[in-house]
């Protein structure tokens, strides 16, 4: 399966969906979260991992020992995602160089070579 790369226009379309047509584009996971918090954290799954079908991009919150409240993080992570993808690229120029600047390095080039040669050795009588 061929997967097409999204411009930033596509991204920034999706960074505009609302959370619950964003919702019908995912996958999401459940699972225990791990760090401090005791037991409430081992017992329960209130950790959320979300996949975006669509683009592949993954998010992961366990913040909350709510599991409601980490999927509704989970979405405000992937739109800041997608928000972090819809930035248009720099233009780009074309720079060339002076023509002092081509001058200075073909000087440097023949000063460095004159440099170069006088280091061999000193042929004496």
């Amino acid at each position: 399966m061929t997967e097409r790369r999204l411009t930033y226009r596509e991204y920034a379309q999706l960074a505009r969906l609302p959370l619950d047509k964003l919702a019908e584009q995912c996958d999401v996971q459940t699972f225990h979260a791990t760090g401090p918090g005791g037991q409430c954290v081992n017992t329960t799954d209130s950790a959320v991992r979300t996949t975006h079908r669509e683009t592949g991009i993954v998010v992961v919150s366990r913040e909350s020992r709510s599991q409601y409240r980490n999927r509704q993080l989970c979405l405000s992570k992937l739109r800041d995602e997608f928000a972090r993808h819809a930035v248009p690229p720099k233009v780009r120029h074309k720079t060339k160089p002076s023509r002092g600047q081509r001058m200075r390095r073909l000087a440097d080039k023949r000063h460095r070579s004159q440099v170069k040669q006088l280091r061999g050795r000193v042929s004496g009588e």
